[in-house]
């Protein structure tokens, strides 16, 4: 019994002692990808990772410092219209004039601050709930409105030349509209002045004529402000329905614009 339990444990540790690798097996040369730096006390495994970020971020600043720009102003004509009531009732007078400039950070990020003017008129030709049966008269109004905005310029480096060429881009803004409202065929009435603050979002193409230094720019908005005669009811027919009348001016502003661009 005793020499049966004795063989046993003999082929046991024969076969462990077969199976099993000795240390010397586990040279770090075989082993792929491992490095004491990384079992080190206060080591960063980020770091080769880190500095290749660091020497992209750097090639991409000299890049742009090389070939990019950095300010511009724009000098812009183009068209305002509304959509609505607010549509129906205006007789736009064009152009719309526009004044912006722009700070760029990247090849593909600016800011902007701008300025535009545009003039409308219109009239209600009857006696409405303010108005005698004179009416209105003829109406001047001019909106004259600054907003602060961002561009974000698309990366066509990988598209075709003629969209490279045209340097599309997306754009919002914020701004403030001032609102004056001048009865001119009515001197017995004041002049209406007020404002509101409305958005803009959009898109446009820039056309370079000479790079880095002038462009052709045209530019597309949808506004949306809520002016303080939006849902006036100074307007509506007396009697309701007499055709002549706007039960509101509510509606949503479009602009196009086309600037001449000077840059640096």
């Amino acid at each position: 019994m005793v020499n049966k339990i004795r063989r046993t444990i003999f082929i046991f540790l024969t076969i462990v002692s077969f199976a099993s690798p000795s240390f010397a097996d586990f040279d770090s040369e075989d082993v792929k990808g491992f490095n004491d730096d990384d079992l080190t006390l206060g080591g960063d495994i980020f770091n080769d990772f880190n500095e290749d970020l660091d020497a992209a971020q750097v090639l991409e600043d000299e890049r742009f410092y090389e070939y990019g720009r950095f300010f511009a102003v724009n000098f812009g004509m183009g068209v305002t219209t509304f959509t609505g009531n607010r549509g129906a009732a205006y007789e736009d007078e064009h152009p719309t004039l526009g004044l912006s400039v722009m700070y760029f950070s990247s090849f593909q990020l600016a800011y902007t601050l701008g300025f535009s003017l545009s003039k409308h008129s219109f009239s209600a030709n009857g006696k409405t709930n303010t108005f005698d049966e004179f009416g209105s008269g003829l109406i001047q109004v001019s909106l004259f409105r600054a907003a602060f905005g961002m561009r974000y310029y698309l990366d066509t480096a990988d598209l075709g030349t003629a969209i490279t060429y045209s340097n599309p881009y997306f754009t919002g803004h914020i701004g403030y509209w001032y609102q004056s409202n001048k009865f001119t065929d009515r001197p017995d009435i004041e002049t209406q002045n007020s404002g509101a603050f409305g958005v803009g979002i959009g898109a446009g193409l820039e056309f370079p004529i000479e790079l880095k230094e002038s462009y052709i720019n045209i530019e597309g908005l949808f506004h949306t402000v809520n002016l303080s005669d939006s849902y006036t009811k100074d307007y509506v027919s007396d009697p309701p329905g007499g055709g002549y009348g706007y039960d509101d001016l509510t509606g949503n502003a479009l602009t196009l614009m086309v600037s001449y661009v000077i840059s640096w």
